[in-house]
C-alpha cells in the first residue's frame, strides 16, 4: 500500500546522504529532513490529534512548509494549506470549515489563533517543539513516536497510520457559488498524480527543483512528492522574485521549474537585464493559465537551451491532467494552441449535452477521469455530486481533442478569471461589491491582459442619486479589498446609470459585456493619424 509516507522513507533508505531541501543559507540532506519529518510527526502526536484530524498552514514558502506538507499526512493527519493573499474572513472560514486544530504559521495568528486549539511558529517555538520531540530509533517506524504505528518495522514503515483512501490534504479553492470549496485529496490521489508529474517532466535523481509556485497551491507541491521518492533536491524561497529566482538557478544549478505564465515573462525580462549563467535549466513547464505565444517565443531566446512545457489541470485533479512538451518546437504549428496529450494515467473525454463523447474536433465539455481525481469537496455532498459523475470529473472547461487526443481549450470554466496564476470566480467579487450602499447591478469578468494573463473587470450600476465618480471607483476598490484577496480586487471598475443588459430570463449577459469592453480597449489602442 502506498501512501505520501513511501517517499519519505524510500530516499531516507536510498539517498540520506543527497540534499534534500536547500532555504536560504539552510541545506538538509534526506537523513535529516527525514529526522524533522519524524520529530514533527511526534510533537503533534503528543498534542492530543488523532488520525484524520487536520493541521493548517499559513507560511510563505520555506523548508518548514516541505516538512509539514510531507510529515502532516505521513503520520496519519490532513494538512490544510492557507492562501497567505487570502483576506482575514476568508482564512477565517477555511479554518472554521475544515475543523483544523492546529495552525503552523510564520506570522502572527490574530484572530485566526482563536479558531484552533494550538498555533506554532515557525522560528524558534517550531524548533523548540520538534528539538523536545523524540525521534524514532531504528529499526521502528520513522513515525513510531506518534504512537499511531509503534512496533512497526521499517520494512513495513508507516503501515497502519494510513491507507491509500484517507484524506491527505484539503486544498480550499474558488467556487462558482462564491463560497471556496475545500478540495479532499487522498494518500492515493497525491501518490498517483506524483507518478504522473514524474512522467510529465520527466524527473530524474539529479534534478534540482527551484519552487517557484507558492506551497499553497497544489501546482506548487505537485513535483515534491516525486522529487523526494527520487532523491532530488528542492530549493525553496518564500516568495516569486525574478531576480531572486535567476539568482538561484546559477548559484544551484537549478534544472527544472514549474511556473506560472507571468512568471515565465517576468523572468525573460529580468534576463534580459542582467543575465545570469541559467545553463543548468532542462525544463520550465507553465500551468495555470494560457501563455501568449509570444512569451513562449522570448523564453526560448532567453534560455534556449531549456525544454518548455505547457501542463494543465486543476486542484480537483491533484494537478496534472495534460501536457505539450517542447512548446519551442511548435511555435509556428497549430499545437501550440493545445494543452497537450493526456499523461499516462489519465483519460480526457469531452461531452456534448446529452453526457456522451464528441467526435474528434468538436466542442464539448471536458472530463478527466483517474486515480489522481479528488475524493469530493469537504463536507460538500451536494457540490461534489455535480462535480463527480460516474467516475468523472466535470471540470466546467470547453474544448475540443484532435484525432491524436491532443486538448484544446476554447473556454475556461465559467466565469473564472485567471489572473497572474490565481483563480478568481466573479460570483465572489460580485458579492464583495454588493455590500456597498451604492452599488445597484455588479458584473465581473476578465479581460486579457500583457501582465496577468486575464485582469479582474467589474461593471457597476449605481444607485438612483449616486454620481458615477472615479473617487467611487476607487471607494468602491477599497471596500473590495477589505473582504476579500488583493488579487480579486477589479483591476477596473467601470460605473454606470442605465442597467445592465440581460437575457430572456434576466441574467446578466457578460459575454456581451466582456466583447464590448475588449472592443474598445482595441479601439483605444489603435494609433491615429
Amino acid at each position: 500500500m502506498l501512501t505520501t509516507a513511501a517517499p519519505l522513507e524510500h530516499s531516507r533508505r536510498t539517498s540520506a546522504g543527497r540534499t534534500a531541501v536547500i532555504c536560504g543559507d539552510e541545506r538538509f540532506d534526506y537523513a535529516t529532513l527525514h529526522d524533522r519529518c519524524s520529530r514533527l510527526a511526534a510533537a503533534l502526536a503528543a498534542l492530543g490529534l488523532q488520525r484524520g484530524d487536520r493541521v493548517a498552514v499559513l507560511a510563505a514558502g520555506c523548508h518548514r512548509y516541505v516538512e509539514a506538507h510531507l510529515a502532516v499526512p505521513a503520520a496519519g493527519f490532513v494538512i490544510v494549506p492557507l492562501n497567505t493573499r487570502h483576506a482575514e474572513p476568508e482564512l477565517l472560514d477555511a479554518l472554521r470549515r475544515s475543523g483544523a486544530r492546529v495552525l503552523l504559521a510564520d506570522r502572527e495568528p490574530g484572530r485566526l489563533g482563536e479558531a484552533v486549539e494550538t498555533t506554532i511558529r515557525f522560528g524558534a517555538d517550531y524548533e523548540a517543539l520538534l528539538a523536545a520531540a523524540a525521534a524514532p530509533a531504528e529499526p521502528s517506524s520513522p513515525f513510531a513516536a506518534t504512537g499511531v504505528t509503534a512496533g512497526v518495522t521499517a520494512g513495513a514503515a508507516f503501515s497502519g497510520a494510513t491507507s491509500e483512501d484517507d484524506p491527505a490534504a484539503i486544498f480550499f479553492t474558488g467556487g462558482t457559488t462564491g463560497r471556496s470549496k475545500g478540495v479532499v485529496l487522498t494518500h492515493r490521489n497525491l501518490v498517483a498524480n506524483a507518478f504522473h508529474k514524474t512522467l510529465a517532466c520527466g524527473l530524474e535523481r539529479d534534478d534540482v527543483l527551484l519552487a517557484v509556485a507558492p506551497l499553497f497551491h497544489v501546482a506548487g507541491t505537485a513535483p515534491l512528492l516525486g522529487l523526494v521518492w527520487l532523491g532530488g533536491a528542492i530549493v525553496v524561497l518564500p516568495s516569486f522574485d525574478p531576480a531572486v529566482s535567476l539568482d538561484l538557478i546559477e548559484r544551484h544549478g537549478v534544472t527544472v521549474l514549474v511556473p506560472v505564465p507571468t512568471m515565465v515573462a517576468a523572468m525573460v525580462d529580468e534576463q534580459g537585464r542582467r543575465p545570469r549563467d541559467a545553463r543548468s535549466l532542462r525544463l520550465i513547464g507553465h500551468a495555470a493559465s494560457p501563455i501568449p505565444a509570444e512569451i513562449v517565443r522570448r523564453a526560448h531566446a532567453a534560455f534556449p537551451g531549456a525544454e518548455l512545457a505547457h501542463f494543465y489541470g486543476a486542484t480537483e485533479t491533484s494537478s496534472v491532467v495534460t501536457v505539450l512538451r517542447h512548446e519551442e518546437r511548435e511555435l509556428d504549428g497549430p499545437r501550440l494552441a493545445s494543452c497537450g496529450q493526456p499523461v499516462p494515467g489519465v483519460e480526457v473525454a469531452v461531452v456534448g449535452p446529452d453526457d456522451q463523447r464528441v467526435a474528434p474536433g468538436e466542442v464539448g465539455e471536458v472530463l478527466v477521469r483517474g486515480p489522481s481525481v479528488m475524493a469530493g469537496y469537504w463536507e460538500d455532498p451536494e457540490a461534489t455530486a455535480t462535480a463527480l459523475h460516474q467516475g468523472w470529473y466535470r471540470t466546467g472547461d470547453l474544448g475540443y481533442l484532435d484525432d491524436q487526443s491532443y486538448l484544446f481549450l476554447v473556454d475556461r470554466a465559467k466565469d473564472m478569471i485567471v489572473s497572474g496564476g490565481e483563480n478568481v470566480y466573479s460570483v465572489e467579487v460580485e458579492n464583495a461589491l454588493y455590500e456597498h450602499p451604492a452599488v445597484l447591478e455588479a458584473a465581473v469578468f476578465g479581460l486579457p491582459d500583457e501582465r496577468w494573463g486575464e485582469a479582474v473587470h467589474a461593471v457597476v450600476v449605481v444607485r438612483e442619486g449616486t454620481s458615477p465618480t472615479p473617487e467611487l471607483a476607487e471607494e468602491l476598490r477599497d471596500h473590495c479589498r477589505s473582504l476579500i484577496a488583493g488579487y480579486k480586487v477589479p483591476k477596473a471598475i467601470g460605473l454606470r446609470t442605465e442597467p445592465l443588459p440581460k437575457s430572456g430570463p434576466g441574467k446578466i449577459l457578460k459575454r456581451q459585456l466582456r466583447d464590448e469592453h475588449a472592443a474598445a480597449r482595441a479601439v483605444r489602442a489603435v494609433p491615429t493619424a
